[in-house]
């Protein structure tokens, strides 16, 4: 059976603060500053201009998030939505958790004719998740992301 997906409230904020923790070390060998960790989370939990949690769960036990953000383009006028803060919880892997979230991040995309498009970012080795991403009917946009951090 698929996991239940829903929005994330203010009362999921320990476990995702907590994935996100796990994401980061796992994928980019990054410590995050708990602090500011903490802050940002409750930030997007506060106010969805910033963004929209998504919960998988299985009988009260959370097994995964993401996060869903928005980009305006003007090229095609429309909103672009980017899936981030993707994390499943190691023994929930390959068990259709990702498939739940993302399935239900496109069916509300869909029902939404202002919504053109789902796009994310993915470490250049981390070669699972692409996989993971390419099932899922996602492929390489042919752009390259640079930033300057911080500012």
């Amino acid at each position: 059976m698929p996991p239940r997906i829903r929005p994330a409230t203010p009362a999921d904020a320990p476990v995702i603060i907590e994935f996100n923790r796990r994401l980061a070390e796992e994928t980019e060998g990054k410590v995050l500053d708990p602090s500011q960790l903490t802050a940002g989370v409750r930030a997007g939990l506060a106010d969805p201009g910033k963004g929209l949690y998504f919960v998988a769960e299985e009988e009260n036990a959370f097994l995964g998030q993401l996060l869903i953000t928005f980009e305006w383009s003007d090229w095609r006028n429309g909103w672009i939505w980017w899936i981030q803060s993707v994390y499943v919880r190691p023994e929930a892997r390959r068990r259709g958790v990702f498939r739940a979230l993302f399935e239900h991040v496109e069916r509300l995309a869909r029902q939404d004719p202002e919504v053109i498009g789902l796009r994310l970012y993915v470490e250049n080795g981390n070669r699972a998740a692409q996989e993971v991403y390419a099932r899922m009917g996602m492929k390489a946009a042919g752009y390259l992301v640079l930033e300057r951090y911080p500012l």
